[in-house]
């Protein structure tokens, strides 16, 4: 398996996870769903149905966070695809919106920080930044325990939604 990781250029961290792990333990124990995901792609390339079908449901578990009917339809189009109940196409038309509903909120919030930052006097700026960076760092410690949950929640819809025999390893 770790030859084939190789092969791949996977990241470092699931280089020295999967250690001298056999594909089948491999999936059976991994706990990314996004490093399954990577693994399919590479390993099952002309699967886009079932790769998207996967990919759909793991967007699924973070819905709550989606502030933009754009991205939700999107989620939806994704498993709506995955489940051949709509073209490529629809789907294509459904990612282009998200991706749309995405740029428009990094442009908002770049012009609500670019106009924040020219009413604000330098000294006030660096001390939002380092409070901002406190924060944000407040915020990440008190989700490690929610991302690896999340982690784990994507690793078992991955195992659900690609099954060890439709995967392109012996």
């Amino acid at each position: 398996m770790k030859e084939l990781l190789m092969k791949l250029n996977a990241c470092p961290e699931a280089m020295e996870w999967v250690g001298n792990k056999s594909w089948e333990e491999c999936y059976a124990t991994c706990h990314r769903g996004d490093w399954l995901l990577w693994l399919f792609k590479r390993t099952n390339p002309d699967d886009l149905q079932l790769l998207t079908l996967a990919k759909g449901h793991c967007a699924n578990t973070v819905r709550h966070l989606m502030k933009d009917e754009r991205s939700l339809k999107a989620v939806d189009a994704a498993i709506a695809f995955g489940e051949g109940k709509i073209s490529r196409e629809k789907l294509n038309t459904s990612t282009s919106a998200a991706a749309a509903a995405s740029a428009d909120a990094a442009s908002a919030a770049f012009a609500d920080a670019a106009s924040a930052a020219f009413a604000a006097a330098a000294a006030a700026v660096a001390a939002a930044a380092a409070a901002s960076n406190a924060a944000s760092a407040a915020f990440a410690a008190s989700n490690a325990a929610a991302k690896k949950e999340n982690q784990q929640l994507t690793a078992d819809i991955c195992r659900k939604y690609l099954p060890i025999e439709v995967w392109n390893i012996k």
